[in-house]
């Protein structure tokens, strides 16, 4: 082992883990990460349909810099990152998606990728970042830093389809401009505990930012989302909708802040979280949370945690439809309204036929 990776190896052993006891890592499985299993590593990253836009990483990024520090994973990060980072300038409309692929192939890795986004003004375009491994006992800890400038329009979705030994520590940070429209959409089906904490914040009068996500677990899985939705000037919107369902003993939590500034005044923000439990084993959290500041405001939040409706299952059941085939259907049917809103309509039919696949509904993959 070279002296620069042993000494990262002690580094990483080193590090001090966030408290479970803390109010951003609660009802965590933080406490069981044991970071000493693993080395930083690479991890095997492609890049499509961004010709001419990849520019080589800049040491002081401004974008970089900007992102916020939480905790020791983002220090990590800053530290051993691997980073892509795309510009996409003024005017440019792009057709066809850019698509970065991660694909984690070695025990004991501890991966850090970093992707950059700079939206110029007026552009237009959508980021897929996939991640996949093989069936290793791995860590990795994505960091996203998105800019939307002026009147840009970003619509970004990350699909995680590890391997249910894998770990997964991820923060997404987004900032949209005056009059600027940003998507963050999620779907997560792998990993053995997967964390996703987004920051979503509008920062230019007239901006837009909306969050949608869907998470299915099973067996011991875990799934953890935090999310803000900060207005920082007037006249500014948000949405977002996560949907989840857990099945045997996994379980999955949610938590929720919607902040509106003072300054913020006119502005919208909604908050749904909707979550189905399947087993009597399994456990879903839901914590939405409010931090308004200006009385010229509209703002809702909505969470629900419960079994499937049992009408929808006896109306398909009374047309001959077997029980465990028509309760597949059911939480189809209930994630459909998420999946249509995800930004990229020729990778609907993989994620729902994966969703099908996941909940053992593999000869239902006609159903769209």
């Amino acid at each position: 082992m070279s002296a620069t990776l042993l000494e990262a190896v002690q580094r990483l052993s080193n590090a001090q883990l966030p408290s479970p006891e803390s109010e951003v890592w609660r009802y965590s499985r933080i406490a069981e990460l044991n970071l000493s299993a693993f080395a930083p590593g690479e991890v095997h990253t492609t890049v499509t349909g961004a010709e001419g836009l990849v520019v080589q990483p800049a040491l002081t990024s401004q974008l970089v810099a900007s992102m916020d520090t939480h905790d020791v994973f983002d220090e990590l990060s800053a530290q051993y990152a691997t980073t892509v980072e795309v510009h996409v300038p003024a005017g440019k409309v792009l057709a066809e998606p850019i698509v970065v692929s991660h694909l984690l192939t070695s025990d004991g890795v501890a991966a850090f990728p970093r992707l950059v986004v700079h939206a110029g003004p007026d552009s237009e375009f959508t980021v897929v970042e996939r991640f996949e491994s093989d069936a290793v006992s791995a860590l990795v800890v994505p960091r996203l830093v998105l800019h939307a400038s002026q009147a840009a329009r970003v619509s970004y979705l990350a699909v995680n389809l590890l391997a249910n030994t894998v770990w997964s520590l991820a923060h997404q940070q987004a900032t949209g401009e005056r009059d600027s429209s940003t998507l963050l959409a999620t779907v997560a089906l792998g990993g053995d505990y997967a964390r996703v904490r987004t920051d979503a914040r509008v920062v230019g009068q007239g901006a837009t930012t909306r969050q949608v996500a869907l998470y299915y677990a099973d067996g011991t899985q875990m799934h953890d989302f935090r999310t803000l939705q900060d207005h920082i000037a007037p006249k500014t919107n948000s949405d977002l909708l996560f949907k989840g369902a857990v099945q045997d003993s996994a379980k999955s939590v949610y938590t929720g802040l919607i902040r509106i500034r003072e300054e913020a005044k006119g502005s919208a923000a909604y908050q749904t979280n909707r979550n189905l439990t399947l087993s009597e084993g399994a456990w879903a959290e839901s914590v939405p949370n409010l931090d308004i500041r200006n009385n010229d405001v509209k703002c809702s939040h909505a969470s629900t945690v419960g079994p499937i409706d049992d009408e929808q299952r006896f109306y398909l059941e009374s047309r001959g439809i077997p029980p465990e085939v028509a309760e597949r259907l059911v939480v189809l049917g209930f994630f459909d309204d998420v999946i249509s809103q995800l930004p990229v309509g020729g990778l609907r039919p993989e994620l729902r036929s994966a969703v099908a696949a996941k909940l053992g509904a593999g000869l239902l993959g006609g159903v769209q």
